[in-house]
């Protein structure tokens, strides 16, 4: 098992997100944006900048966090944006040695009903997704996000039946505040443990994330992992007594540094925000380890 996380939390600039890895002690980055792109976006020649100063530290790319079919993706809309993030992802995963890349299934159709979503539209799309990265030796992991599949656990469900092969990544902050769309409207929010019960099988990825739903005002505030209601604790401890040995990211989304009241700057407030986090993660691994 090994430890890693979207380092465009901590720093916009690879020096930055390469300096918050290493005050971890870590030596994996799952990328996302670099400079406010994506990695799969940015410039060639950025990219091969990107790409020294990553081999000049010792650090590697262990997924690409891609916009590929994500939440600002439409299932009604031409596929080719998806298709072109794909073709350029592919040879950088293959410079970078980075065998993961996480993807989407769409935007779900907010002016239709949850078993109106152009699901064979949809299934069909991932297929040939997941066909163009494993036949290149990667892997496309599902995230259960703002997409079809995050409806609720029965939608990833389905997606796993019509996509043979597909793996998941979970997240274990993502169901408190999704709709559960398998229940009648005002649709509850779901519960991270009864999906993450339902896909175990298929998980080849764990982002951390938690927080707590406002239901009153419809929104989350995050927390540090295991202070929210994203079961992450117990999740953890059920993934390694089945012997989980992949990679577990973390993803902050923390405004601000809850446990500090000095003032500082933002940006060093994004960092110490990012390196806590991964802390406290290792502190829940380490004491559920010590228990077994």
């Amino acid at each position: 098992m090994y430890l890693t996380g979207f380092a465009d939390e901590a720093a916009d600039d690879i020096e930055g997100q390469i300096r918050a890895t290493r005050a971890l002690g870590w030596r994996c980055i799952e990328s996302r944006n670099v400079d406010g792109r994506n990695i799969h976006d940015i410039p060639e020649r950025e990219f091969d900048t990107v790409a020294g100063k990553l081999a000049a530290a010792g650090i590697t790319i262990n997924c690409f966090g891609s916009a590929i079919a994500n939440w600002a993706k439409h299932i009604d809309k031409p596929f080719d944006s998806s298709l072109e993030e794909s073709r350029r992802a592919i040879p950088r995963m293959k410079r970078l040695g980075t065998k993961l890349i996480r993807i989407m299934s769409f935007a779900v159709l907010e002016e239709r009903g949850p078993d109106d979503q152009m699901e064979q539209e949809r299934f069909k799309r991932l297929r040939e997704l997941n066909a163009m990265f494993t036949g290149e030796g990667l892997t496309p992991v599902h995230e259960n996000c703002m997409n079809y599949g995050g409806m609720g656990w029965q939608y990833t469900q389905r997606l796993v039946e019509n996509v043979p092969g597909l793996k998941l990544v979970f997240d274990t902050g993502n169901p408190v505040f999704s709709a559960d769309r398998s229940k009648p409207r005002p649709f509850p929010r779901q519960s991270a443990w009864e999906f993450y019960e339902h896909v175990q099988d298929h998980i080849a990825y764990v982002h951390i994330k938690d927080g707590i739903w406002d239901d009153r005002e419809k929104t989350v505030r995050y927390t540090f992992p295991g202070e929210g209601q994203g079961d992450v604790e117990k999740i953890l401890r059920d993934l390694l007594a089945r012997g989980y040995d992949g990679g577990i990211s973390i993803e902050p989304h923390l405004a601000v540094v809850h446990h500090d009241h000095t003032k500082k700057p933002e940006e060093e407030v994004r960092f110490d925000n990012y390196v806590e986090y991964g802390r406290q993660l290792e502190k829940i691994l380490a004491s559920i380890r010590s228990a077994r």
